[in-house]
């Protein structure tokens, strides 16, 4: 996992620390996007743009004045979470950002607006069971949500082949999928299992790969490897929050920061 995280060194600048977008949340999820731009700013990177409806904009600055209220060019960027597909401004924003050649996070809604037989983005998918479900079923290979369950590591494999995009099946035992390899966690921290918590994850995924972006491109980093760090450090954030109190999703996101302090 260490050697994933970018931290600052004396030559840094904000850019070269990784810009990390976010086209997330609307007006009826609001918190996700709070909650990813978070732990992207815990895990370490050196800006964050935010696009999305002006009521969000308005609660993240509340809470993390540092953002960037405007497009612009990022090394990495997270989509989808909290966007209902009926979203047509976020949708756009969406789409327009897949059309590039970018390393991606996609995420809950945007699950169902990338079109992943034309898609130049490098990705990394990360639904749930019951998303996989219906992803797989708008590929033509329908599973139920229960089957998923049963054999993740298969269902995994399965949507990485038919999208030929790296895929994270969260749950209990998180699925790490690519090409033909896979690995499966263990049990992770109970407390994960809690709203929101995918959406830490989908943060801290986009800010290692912001931050990793150059290394991941050229081939000298492993996209496998860098996902599967960003999902370590996410169990750890969750087991040193649970230490002193009961966790909720922000909880995790703050406590981030504390692990990538002590690595």
């Amino acid at each position: 996992m260490t050697a994933f995280i970018r931290k600052p060194n004396p030559s840094d600048d904000k850019y070269s620390r990784g810009v990390l977008g976010f086209v997330t949340s609307s007006e009826q999820f609001p918190g996700a996007a709070l909650l990813g731009i978070t732990a992207a700013m815990r895990t370490g990177v050196g800006m964050v743009r935010y696009l999305g409806p002006t009521q969000v904009s308005d609660l993240v600055l509340q809470v993390r004045p540092e953002i960037v209220l405007q497009d612009g060019r990022a090394q990495a960027w997270v989509v989808g979470s909290g966007v209902p597909i009926d979203d047509e401004v976020q949708v756009a924003r969406i789409q327009k950002i897949v059309a590039e050649k970018n390393l991606l996070v996609v995420d809950a809604g945007a699950l169902a607006i990338v079109d992943f037989a034309h898609c130049p983005a490098t990705c990394v998918l990360t639904p749930h069971a019951g998303e996989a479900a219906i992803l797989l079923a708008s590929l033509g290979e329908p599973l139920t949500r229960a089957e998923i369950e049963a054999d993740p590591i298969a269902a995994a494999l399965l949507i990485t082949k038919l999208t030929g995009q790296l895929t994270v099946l969260k749950g209990n035992r998180t699925v790490v999928a690519q090409g033909d390899r896979s690995y499966q966690f263990d049990p992770a921290p109970a407390v994960l299992a809690t709203a929101g918590s995918g959406d830490v994850l989908a943060g801290i995924i986009g800010a290692m790969l912001a931050g990793n972006a150059q290394d991941i491109l050229s081939g000298e980093s492993d996209l496998f490897d860098v996902v599967k760090a960003a999902i370590t450090l996410q169990a750890k954030a969750a087991e040193l929050a649970a230490e002193d109190s009961t966790v909720v999703a922000l909880d995790i996101a703050e406590a981030v920061g504390r692990v990538v302090a002590a690595e």
